[in-house]
């Protein structure tokens, strides 16, 4: 992915993350995985700074599990992230709507000339 693919859709992988922990616990490798099946290849080295930036912002709230002698970070969703995550969906509703309409509103007339 380019550094443009990466940057415009990055907001896009954040709301991925924010949909699934809002139904289940998730976990990096899980999430890159998930990622991947939607056609983005994120590594660890991108994933995990977008997950503690997510944390950090009180989207997401993680805790340590062992799971079969190892440690994981589990993260899971805090109602600031539902919140956001409502927001989220009524805008990417409207884009979905208008990345799909035949005829877009001209917004040359809404700039006042001189």
């Amino acid at each position: 992915m380019s550094n443009h693919q990466r940057e415009l859709f990055f907001g896009l992988i954040r709301i991925h993350v924010l949909v699934h922990a809002s139904h289940e616990p998730i976990f990096g490798q899980a999430m890159m995985e998930e990622l991947s099946h939607h056609g983005y290849r994120i590594g660890p080295g991108t994933l995990y700074p977008l997950l503690h930036g997510l944390e950090r912002g009180g989207l997401l709230k993680s805790v340590l599990k062992n799971v079969g002698g190892h440690s994981r970070r589990v993260y899971k969703i805090t109602s600031a992230g539902k919140k956001a995550l409502d927001k989220a969906r009524v805008k990417v509703d409207e884009l979905h709507q208008e990345l799909h309409e035949e005829k877009l509103r001209e917004i040359a007339n809404l700039v006042k000339r001189d």
